[in-house]
């Protein structure tokens, strides 16, 4: 069973960005597979930071959505992924650096995160970007 599982209460009925979700789902779950194989700090390095560029790619693409249709709290949804991306860029420097954070934690937080942000404010999001026409 994987560590992070996809369901219908993550859609948010928005192909592209529903499809954006389930790959971070993958990617977190791929972390978690280089956990449970015990690789070594520079292996799951390289996870962490494939999960990380993917996330900018994301954001990228969720931020261009919202400015693009004048989201009335972009700014605050746009802090809030900049806040998980000093995060997990400073989790990636402590792999870089050889003292990688505790494996089991940093899934944990990122899955929580992941959900919550999906279920807390991207379902804010969802509705507005449907009306205007997004799907």
């Amino acid at each position: 069973m994987s560590f992070m599982q996809w369901n219908s209460n993550l859609e948010l009925h928005i192909a592209e960005i529903d499809r954006q979700h389930q790959r971070l789902v993958e990617l977190i779950n791929h972390f978690d597979d280089a956990v449970q194989a015990q690789h070594g700090a520079e292996a799951l390095g390289e996870v962490l930071k494939e999960l990380l560029d993917y996330t900018y790619t994301h954001f990228t693409y969720e931020e261009g959505l919202l400015m693009k249709h004048g989201y009335p709290t972009y700014t605050a949804h746009k802090a809030e992924h900049g806040s998980l991306a000093e995060k997990v860029v400073f989790m990636q420097d402590m792999f870089k650096e050889g003292h990688p954070p505790d494996s089991a934690m940093l899934l944990e937080f990122l899955k929580v995160w992941l959900k919550e942000h999906i279920l807390d404010q991207d379902k804010q999001y969802a509705p507005f970007l449907i009306e205007q026409g997004v799907s």
